[in-house]
C-alpha cells in the first residue's frame, strides 16, 4: 500500500537516487538539499523530487521561517573572495513540519545546520543517518533530536553486492534500538526491499560506511593503476577487464567503474569526487571577519551564537571535521593505503572548470591514452583457449619441477588425468609422498627432464626458474644423450607457471632459442589456489607461439577450468597475471587496513565482514582473506613473501614502463613490513598483523557466544522418569548382546567403570573376552593418530576379527559403537564406512557428540563447547583448527556435508531434537528412529545426561524391533547405553594398600590450549613439589637422529633420578605446536613426538607411584608401547571425565594406577587437583596439602592442642569417625614437659590413622626450641615472633622459615599480637594489636612463609563476657593479600567463638582454626566431675569422651567432616 509523507534527503549520492526512486514508487514525495553541487541533482529532479534552496527549506513547511542571506568575505590563497551563506533564523514555534515523515542524512557536512535548524520536529519523525558522521557528533545529534521531541533515530548502511540495474530493491543494515527500528519500518520497507536489524548504536551505520568508503576509495585507485598499467604493457584494456572481472583481482568498484573508464564516461568524475569528499578531512569555514547587516537582524544573529556590536556580528571561530580520514585522525590510526589513494584522486581533480574531463587528466597522469586503446580491435582469449583445447597431441611424459603446495596439487592431478609424471623438488620428503601417489621422482632437474615431452616449472620466482633451467644440474645443460637430443629436436615445450616479470619471460624465450635445441616456451601463470590446483580447475593465462600452445594444449586443458590465450607472445600472459596480482595484493592490504580500522572504531569485526561482503567495498580478496583475519588463522595458502615478490614485480615493471603506481608501491611496503616482522611465511592475510602490532588492536572476531546457564534455562524440563531401570530390564532380556566400543583414543572410557579395555584385537584375545560375557568392553584403536587410509584399513581389520571371534565364541550377538571426540575431531566418515564394509549396511548412522564432563552440548543441531560459562560454537573453538582434523561447521548437518565432501547433503541429515526427547521420552525417540529412511544419518541433540539416557533407551527399543544402528558418539552415550551410574572419583585411599612409595610420573603430550593452561597452573601451584622436564619438540621431530637420541637419553636419565628421590616428575613436550604443510605431514610430526615420549618413558628405570598421561594419543602410546599393556581395567574416574585405569598383569607394572587425562577436559585447576591428590605425601608438607585442600573447598581444618595420649586418641578417633582431616598441635610447654615422647606418640598415631592428620609445633618463640623441633618429625611449625618489632619479626621468621622449608616443613607465623592467656603465657589487652594488611604483604614477601596467623580481634583463652568482637572487613582485606601471595589464613583463639561467626570467618578465607581452651577445659572439668569417682582407666576414658565431644562438634562446624582423602 502506498505510503504518504515527505522524505528529505540531506545530501545525495548515487545510492540516494536509487532510494529516492523506490520511495517515489511507494507514493512518497521527495526533496533534497545539497551543500555543494554534486552533479546528481538533475537526476533527482527527474525522479520527481524538489530541490531545497537551503537547509531550512529542507525541514520546514513553506513560509514558516525567515532566511537571511549574508555576504561573508574570507581569505583564500591570499585573495579576498565572497561566499554566500544561507543562515536559517527560526523559532521553534514557527516550524510545523507536519508534512515531513523522514530525513535521510547522507552529507555529514550538515551536522551544524541540523543542530540549529531542527527544533520542533513532530513526534514520530524518522531521522536516518547514512553518512560518515563521527561518533561524537552522532551521539550529540541523537541527544539533540531526543530533546526536540519523540524523534526516531536510526543508522543504516546500504548493501549492494553487485552493480545491479538501477531501481531494483536495495538491502539495508539498520542500527538502533529494536523498538526504534520497528517504528521506522514503514519508511525502511519502502526504500529497501530487505533490512537486517542490529541492536546497536545508531552511529554504527556511520562506522560501517566509513570502512566501506575506505575500501571503495582504495579499490577505485587500484583499478585505475591496474587498467593503465596493463594497457601500457600492451594488453587490450577490454580483454584485461574481461579476465580480471572473473579472477581474484576483481572488486565491486573494478566491475562497476572499469567499463565507464573504457567508454570515456565522465560520470567517473562524480564517483571520484564523492569518494574524495567522503574520505578527506574537511573543515567548516573558520571566519573571524565582522559581518555587516541591517540592525534589526542583530538580535536573531546573536541568538544563533553570533557575537555582535553596533557595527555588525562576528562569525564563531570553529572547525568541524567529518570523514574517514578525520575519524582516523581522532583515533590516531594510520591509513597509508587510503592516504595514497586520496592523493591520487586529488591529482585527478580538475583545478579549472574549463579543463579537460577527468579521464583525460588520468590519461595525462599515467601517460596512456586509454580511450584509444579501448577502441582497438578486440579478440576473445577464452575462444582462443577453447580452440587450442581441441588440439590433442600425444604427450607421453611430463617432468614437473616444484612440488610445493600448488605444484604438488597440479602434479597429482596430472597423474589422475593419466599422464606419466616425474617430479623433482628440493624438499626431499615431498618426493616420497609424491611417489606414494604413483608419481616417478628424480633427484635433479637434469634427471627428470630426460626423455620428456613437456617440462612444467612451478617455483617461487625467476631466480629459482633460472637455476632449474641453467644452473648446475639444470634441465637445459643436462640434456646430453642422443635419445634425449632427438626428442628435443622433435620439440619439447617448457610451461612456466610461476608468477614472474613479463620482461624476464621475454628474455627467457630468447635465451632458450639461443640454445638451438628447439625448446618452446609457454608463458602460463596460474590463478586459483591450492584446492583448485588439486582439482584441475585453475584459471590459466597463456601466451606463446601457436606451435607451443598446440603442443601443450592437453596439459593446459587438464590443469584448467578456464584457459585464456593472450596474444602478444611470451610475456603477455605474465603481464595479465601481473595486473591481477597488483589488484589482488592491494585488495588484501586494503582488507587488512579496513578490518583493522573497523576494529579500532569498535565494530564487531565478524559483523563488519558480513556487511562489507554485500557492499560496494567488497572484493574477491576481501571475501576470501578477511575470514583468515577473523579466525586469526594464518596457515599459508599464499604467503606474505609471495606478495613481496609479486608487488615487487609490479613496481619494477612500472618503473620500466614509466608509469606511476603509488598505491601499489605502498601496498608492497605493507607486505615488506610484514615479512620484516617475521611473518613472511604466514598466509598473506597476516599483513593485518602490521596494523595490529602498530596500533594494539585485534581484528580476530568470533560469533557471539551465549551464556551456558541462560541457554539451558530456556530448554524444556527434562523427561521426568528414570530410564535406567528400563535399560537394565532390556539388557536382561538381551543378555547375550555385547556392546563393543571402538575407541579412537583411550579417553573414551571417561564415563564408565569396572569395564575392560583391550589394546590389541587378535582373534584369540577377542574370543577370550567374548567368553566372559561382559555387557561391554572397549577396544583402543588409537586411530586418531593415523592417516585416513590407515584408519580405514585398521577399522576393517578389527571388525573382521570381531566378527570371526563372535562366531568362534558361540555366535555371540554384538553391536559396535565408534567412540569419537566430543569436539568433532577424528576420521569421519572413513571409520563408519569401514565398519559397514565388513558388517553390512545399517538402517541409520547416529551422530551424538554430547559429553557433559567436556562441556559439549548439541542444541538445535548446533554443537557447542562450554568455555568459562559460555557456549561457543564448536567451529569457533581451537579444536576446529586441528592440523589433521580441522573443520568449519558448527551445525552438525553442515558438518556431515563438510566431512563427507558433499556426498551427504546437509538437507538430507535427520535429527532428534531436545524437545522430542524431553517431551516424548524413549517411546518418541523409538518411533522417530523407526521412521528414518534407510541409510539415514541422524543427529542427536542433548544437553544433559538424562537426555542421553532417554535417547539410549529409545534406541534400544528400536533395536529390539529389528533395526540396526551404527553410532558415532562421545563418551556419554556408552554409559547411557549400558545403564552405568556414576560413582565418586577414585582417590589414593581406594587403593592405599597397592600404592608404592616414590614419585609419580606426569606425561603431557596434548597441545590443545586448555592443556597448556592446565600445565601452567600445575607448575604454578605445585612448583615446590614437582620436577619439570621439558622435551623440545623440534629435536624429537625435525632434528638429526643424534640430537633426537641425546634429547631422549637426557630426559629419561633425569626423570629416573628424580623418581628415585621420591619426587613427582612432569615430563612435557615444549608448547610450540609444529604443523606440517598438509594434514598427513602434521600426523607424521605428531608420530615422531609421541614415539619420542614413548622411548623416554620406556627407558625410565624406576617404577612410579602412579602415571598420569595428558592427551589421548599420549595415553594410548604410553599404555601399549611404553608399558606393554594389552588390556586394562577401567576402575572409574580420577575426576569427572578423567579415566582411571589399572594396567593388566602382562604389563611392565601390573596394577599400576594409570590416569588417562583428556586434553579437552576440566577447568584450569583440574590437572593440579589430580596431581595434588595423587602425589607422594613425602613430596609436600602434609599440613600444607591439608590447608590447600581446605582453601579450595571452602572449609577449615581444626588444629587441636594435645598434651597426653587421651588428647591424641580423642582427636584421631573423631577424625576417623567423621572422615575428617585434622592437625595435632604441641605447645612448647607440653613439649618441655614430655620432651620428645609426646611428639613421638603423635607421629606414631597419625601414621596409622585412616585419615590424613598432621602434627604441628605451636607457638615456637625462641630459635633454640624451634631448631630442636625441626628435628623431631613435625609436618609444620608455627614461628611466633609477634612480641618483636616488625623488622625483627621478619628477620627472625625468615631465618627459621629457611631452615624449616629446607626440610619440607610448612611454616606458619604470626603478625601482631593476640591478647589473652595460653599455657601460662599472657598478653594484656593494651599489648594486643590488629594485623595491618600492608605490613602483612611485606611480612609475607620477605619471610616466604606458607600460612599467616592473623589478629582481627580474636584472643587466646576465653573471650570477655561481652563476647568476641571480630573485624571481618579487616579479614577480607587480609584474605585478598593472602590469595595474591599464595599463603593460607589461620585464626587462633577459635575456642568460644559463636557458630555464625566461625562460618563467616571460614567464608572470609580462614582455612585453619586453632582450638585449645575448650578441649583443655573439657578435660579438666571431667576430672572434677565423673572422673573423680573412678580408677585411672575410667578417668582416662571419661576425659577422652569429654574431649571428643568438643572435637567432633568443631569438625562439623568447620566443615571438615567427610573431607578426608
Amino acid at each position: 500500500m502506498a505510503s504518504s509523507g515527505v522524505v528529505c534527503f540531506l545530501g545525495i549520492d548515487e545510492l540516494s537516487l536509487e532510494m529516492a526512486a523506490l520511495l517515489v514508487n511507494a507514493g512518497h514525495q521527495i526533496k533534497a538539499f545539497e551543500i555543494a553541487e554534486c552533479g546528481l541533482m538533475s537526476q533527482f529532479l527527474e525522479l520527481g523530487g524538489s530541490q531545497c534552496d537551503d537547509f531550512a527549506d529542507a525541514v520546514r513547511e513553506h513560509n514558516t521561517a525567515h532566511t537571511l542571506s549574508i555576504s561573508v568575505h574570507f581569505l583564500n590563497n591570499g585573495r579576498r573572495r565572497p561566499l554566500r551563506l544561507h543562515i536559517s533564523i527560526a523559532i521553534a514555534a514557527q516550524f510545523a513540519f507536519c508534512d515531513v515523515a523522514a530525513f535521510v542524512l547522507t552529507a555529514s557536512d550538515l551536522y551544524d545546520e541540523i543542530i540549529t535548524g531542527t527544533q520542533g520536529l513532530r513526534d514520530g519523525t524518522v531521522f536516518i543517518i547514512r553518512s560518515t558522521l563521527p561518533l561524537k557528533q552522532a551521539q550529540s545529534l541523537e541527544k539533540h533530536l531526543n530533546e526536540s521531541g519523540n524523534v526516531i533515530l536510526i543508522g543504516i548502511h546500504i548493501l549492494k553486492a553487485s552493480p545491479d540495474a538501477f531501481n531494483e530493491k536495495l538491502t539495508a543494515a539498520a542500527f538502533g534500538k529494536m523498538e526504534t527500528i520497528s517504528a521506522a519500518e514503514h519508511i525502511l520497507s519502502d526504500m529497501c526491499g530487505q533490512t537486517f536489524n542490529f541492536d546497536q548504536e545508531a552511529c554504527t551505520g556511520s562506522k560501517v560506511r566509513m570502512v566501506d568508503e575506505l575500501l571503495k576509495c582504495i579499490h577505485f585507485s587500484a583499478s585505475l593503476e591496474a587498467i593503465f598499467l596493463g594497457t601500457k604493457a600492451g594488453i587490450h584494456p577490454w580483454i584485461l577487464y574481461d579476465i580480471i572481472s572473473n579472477a581474484a583481482g576483481n572488486s565491486w568498484i573494478f566491475e562497476d567503474c572499469g567499463p565507464k573508464l573504457l567508454k570515456g564516461d565522465n560520470s567517473m568524475a562524480t564517483t571520484s569526487n564523492d569518494l574524495l569528499h567522503n574520505v578527506t578531512i574537511r573543515s567548516k569555514l573558520k571566519v573571524d571577519n565582522v559581518i555587516h547587516c541591517e540592525l534589526h537582524w542583530m538580535p536573531m544573529l546573536v541568538g544563533l551564537g553570533l557575537h555582535g556590536d553596533s557595527g555588525g556580528v562576528q562569525m564563531p571561530s570553529k572547525e568541524t571535521q567529518m570523514s574517514v580520514r578525520a575519524a582516523a585522525k581522532e583515533f590516531m590510526f594510520p591509513l597509508p593505503l587510503l592516504a595514497v589513494a586520496q592523493q591520487q584522486l586529488i591529482i585527478a581533480k580538475p583545478r579549472d572548470p574549463d579543463s579537460d574531463g577527468i579521464i583525460k587528466v588520468w590519461e595525462k597522469y599515467f601517460g596512456v591514452s586509454i580511450r584509444d586503446a579501448a577502441e582497438k580491435e578486440m579478440y576473445s582469449p577464452s575462444l582462443l583457449g577453447e580452440k587450442i583445447m581441441t588440439v590433442s597431441p600425444g604427450i607421453r611424459r611430463i617432468a614437473f619441477i616444484g612440488l610445493g603446495a600448488m605444484g604438488f596439487g597440479m602434479a597429482t592431478h596430472l597423474l589422475k588425468s593419466n599422464f606419466s609424471v616425474i617430479g623433482y623438488d628440493v624438499y626431499e620428503p615431498v618426493l616420497q609422498i609424491f611417489s606414494d601417489f604413483g608419481g616417478s621422482v628424480g633427484h635433479s632437474p637434469a634427471e627428470v627432464c630426460r626423455d620428456v615431452d613437456v617440462l612444467i616449472i612451478m617455483v617461487a620466482n625467476d631466480i629459482q626458474a633460472d637455476s632449474i633451467l641453467f644452473g648446475d644440474g639444470g634441465s637445459v645443460p643436462g640434456i646430453r644423450n642422443e635419445k634425449t637430443l632427438e626428442l628435443f629436436l622433435l620439440g619439447t615445450s617448457i610451461i612456466l607457471c610461476s608468477t614472474v616479470s613479463p620482461g624476464y619471460v621475454t628474455k627467457l624465450e630468447q635465451r632458450l632459442k639461443d640454445e638451438n635445441k628447439k625448446l618452446k616456451l609457454v608463458d602460463a601463470p596460474v590463478s586459483g589456489g591450492v584446492k583448485r590446483a588439486a582439482d584441475g580447475t585453475f584459471t590459466i593465462m597463456a601466451s606463446a607461439t601457436q606451435e607451443a600452445l598446440e603442443h601443450t594444449s592437453s596439459v593446459l586443458s587438464a590443469l584448467s577450468e578456464k584457459l585464456y590465450v593472450i596474444r602478444g607472445g611470451c610475456g603477455a600472459a605474465s603481464s595479465v597475471k601481473m595486473v591481477n596480482q597488483l589488484l589482488a595484493g592491494v585488495h588484501i592490504a586494503a582488507a587488512a587496513e579496513a578490518m583493522a580500522f573497523g576494529a579500532r572504531c569498535g565494530l564487531e569485526t565478524r559483523m563488519l565482514f558480513d556487511l562489507i561482503t554485500r557492499s560496494q567495498g567488497n572484493s574477491w580478496m576481501f571475501g576470501n582473506r578477511a575470514p583468515h583475519m577473523l579466525d586469526n588463522d594464518y596457515t599459508p595458502y599464499s604467503a606474505i613473501d609471495i606478495f613481496v615478490k609479486d608487488l615487487g614485480i609490479v613496481s619494477n615493471e612500472g618503473s620500466i614502463l614509466s608509469i606511476p603506481l603509488n598505491l601499489s608501491a605502498i601496498a608492497h611496503q605493507q607486505f615488506v613490513a610484514g615479512s620484516a616482522s617475521g611473518w613472511g611465511r604466514l598466509d598473506d592475510a597476516a599483513v593485518v598483523k602490521v596494523y595490529e602490532k602498530l596500533t594494539g588492536i585485534t581484528v580476530e572476531g568470533r560469533h557471539a557466544i551465549r551464556s551456558t546457564e541462560e541457554v539451558l534455562k530456556l530448554l524444556p524440563m527434562e523427561w521426568p522418569e528414570d530410564p535406567f531401570s528400563k535399560i537394565k530390564e532390556t539388557q536382561n532380556k538381551n543378555s547375550n548382546k555385547i556392546l563393543i566400543v571402538l575407541d579412537d583414543d583411550p579417553t573414551g572410557t571417561q564415563t564408565v567403570h569396572d569395564i575392560k579395555a583391550l589394546t590389541e584385537w587378535s582373534v584369540d584375545s577377542l574370543v577370550e573376552e567374548f567368553k566372559k560375557r561382559p555387557e561391554c568392553f572397549f577396544i583402543l584403536t588409537n586411530s586418531r593418530s593415523l592417516s585416513s587410509e590407515k584408519a580405514y584399513s585398521l577399522t576393517q581389520e578389527i571388525c573382521r576379527n570381531i566378527d570371526i571371534a563372535a562366531r568362534l565364541a558361540g555366535d555371540i550377538d554384538f553391536s559396535v559403537v565408534l567412540r569419537g571426540d566430543s569436539t568433532l575431531r577424528g576420521h569421519f566418515p572413513e571409520e563408519p564406512d569401514a565398519v559397514v564394509s565388513v558388517l553390512g549396511e545399517m538402517d541409520a548412522w547416529i551422530i551424538c557428540p554430547f559429553f557433559l564432563q567436556g562441556g559439549c552440548y548439541t542444541i538445535n543441531n548446533i554443537h557447542y563447547v562450554s568455555d568459562s560459562g559460555s557456549l561457543v560454537p564448536a567451529g569457533d573453538t581451537e579444536f576446529s583448527k586441528d592440523a589433521a582434523f580441522g573443520y568449519n561447521s558448527s551445525n552438525l548437518c553442515e558438518w556431515v556435508e563438510e566431512k563427507t565432501k558433499g556426498r551427504v547433503s546437509a538437507s538430507s541429515v535427520a535429527s532428534i531434537s531436545i524437545q522430542l526427547i524431553r517431551k516424548g521420552g524413549p517411546a518418541a525417540v523409538c518411533e522417530h528412529l523407526l521412521n528414518l529412511p534407510k541409510g539415514s544419518i541422524c543427529i542427536v541433540n542433548a544437553a544433559s545426561d538424562q537426555d542421553m539416557t532417554v535417547f539410549a533407551a529409545g534406541m534400544i527399543q528400536a533395536e529390539r524391533k529389528g533395526t540396526r544402528f551404527l553410532c558415532r558418539t562421545a563418551a556419554s552415550f556408552v554409559s547411557a547405553c549400558i545403564g552405568i551410574k556414576p560413582k565418586p572419583p577414585i582417590s589414593p585411599a581406594c587403593i592405599a594398600g597397592r600404592l608404592v612409595k616414590g614419585g609419580g610420573l606426569i606425561v603431557v603430550g596434548s597441545y590443545v590450549p586448555k592443556t597448556t593452561k592446565q600445565v601452567m597452573m600445575l607448575k604454578s601451584k605445585l612448583e615446590h613439589a614437582i620436577k619439570s622436564i621439558e622435551v623440545l619438540v623440534e629435536k624429537l621431530s625435525m632434528s638429526s637422529s643424534e640430537n633426537r637420541e641425546a634429547e631422549i637419553s637426557h630426559a629419561a636419565e633425569t626423570a629416573s633420578s628424580y623418581l628415585k628421590l621420591g619426587k613427582d616428575v612432569l615430563l612435557m613436550t615444549s608448547r610450540d605446536l609444529i604443523k606440517g604443510r598438509t594434514p598427513s605431514e602434521s600426523l607424521e610430526i605428531n608420530f615422531q613426538v609421541s614415539s619420542g615420549l614413548v622411548e623416554i618413558v620406556r627407558r625410565i628405570s624406576i617404577r612410579p607411584r602412579y602415571i598420569l598421561a595428558k592427551g589421548g594419543i599420549t595415553s594410548s602410546d604410553l599404555a601399549t608401547k611404553a608399558f606393554e599393556a594389552r588390556r586394562a581395567k577401567v576402575v572409574g574416574q580420577a575426576l569427572p571425565g578423567v579415566p582411571f585405569w589399572e594396567l593388566g598383569p602382562e604389563s611392565r607394572y601390573p596394577g599400576i594406577p594409570f590416569i588417562v587425562f583428556p586434553g579437552n577436559v576440566g577447568n584450569v585447576n583440574a590437572l593440579a587437583e589430580v596431581v595434588q591428590k595423587w602425589s607422594n605425601p613425602l613430596t609436600t608438607s602434609l599440613t600444607k596439602a591439608l590447608l590447600i585442600n581446605a582453601e579450595q573447598n571452602k572449609y577449615a581444618i581444626g588444629a587441636f592442642n594435645v598434651y597426653n595420649l587421651e588428647g591424641i586418641e580423642a582427636v584421631i578417633a573423631d577424625a576417623e569417625a567423621e572422615k575428617s582431616p585434622a592437625i595435632l598441635q604441641v605447645h612448647p610447654g607440653a613439649l618441655k614437659l614430655s620432651r620428645c615422647l609426646l611428639v613421638s606418640c603423635c607421629i606414631y598415631a597419625t601414621e596409622r590413622a585412616k585419615v590424613p592428620i598432621a602434627v604441628q609445633f605451636d607457638h615456637g618463640s625462641t630459635q633454640q626450641e624451634l631448631v630442636e623441633a625441626l628435628e623431631l618429625g613435625f609436618n609444620s611449625t608455627m614461628v611466633d615472633g609477634s612480641d618483636l618489632t616488625l623488622e625483627d619479626n621478619i628477620s627472625f621468621t625468615k631465618r627459621l622459615a629457611l631452615l624449616a622449608q629446607a626440610r619440607n616443613i610448612m611454616v606458619e607465623a604470626e603478625l601482631s599480637r593476640l591478647s589473652g592467656t595460653e599455657d601460662e603465657s599472657t598478653v594484656e589487652d593494651f599489648e594486643a594489636k590488629l594485623t595491618d594488611p600492608s605490613q602483612a604483604e611485606k611480612f609475607i614477601d620477605e619471610t616466604g612463609i606458607d600460612a599467616l596467623a592473623v589478629c582481627i580481634g580474636n584472643v587466646h583463652g576465653k573471650y570477655p563476657s561481652s563476647g568476641p568482637n571480630l573485624n571481618l572487613d579487616l579479614l577480607k582485606d587480609l584474605n585478598e593479600v593472602a590469595l595474591k601471595k599464595g599463603v593460607s589464613i589461620v585464626l587462633h583463639g577459635a575456642s568460644g567463638l559463636p557458630e555464625e561467626l566461625v562460618k563467616e570467618c571460614i567464608e572470609g578465607g580462614v582455612c585453619k582454626l586453632n582450638v585449645n581452651t575448650e578441649v583443655r577445659s573439657a578435660y579438666v572439668e571431667s576430672l572434677r566431675g565423673e572422673g573423680r569417682r573412678g580408677d585411672l582407666v575410667s578417668v582416662m576414658s571419661v576425659a577422652k569422651e569429654a574431649m571428643k565431644a568438643i572435637v567432633v562438634n568443631k569438625m562439623r562446624l568447620f566443615g571438615s567432616s567427610g573431607r578426608a582423602w
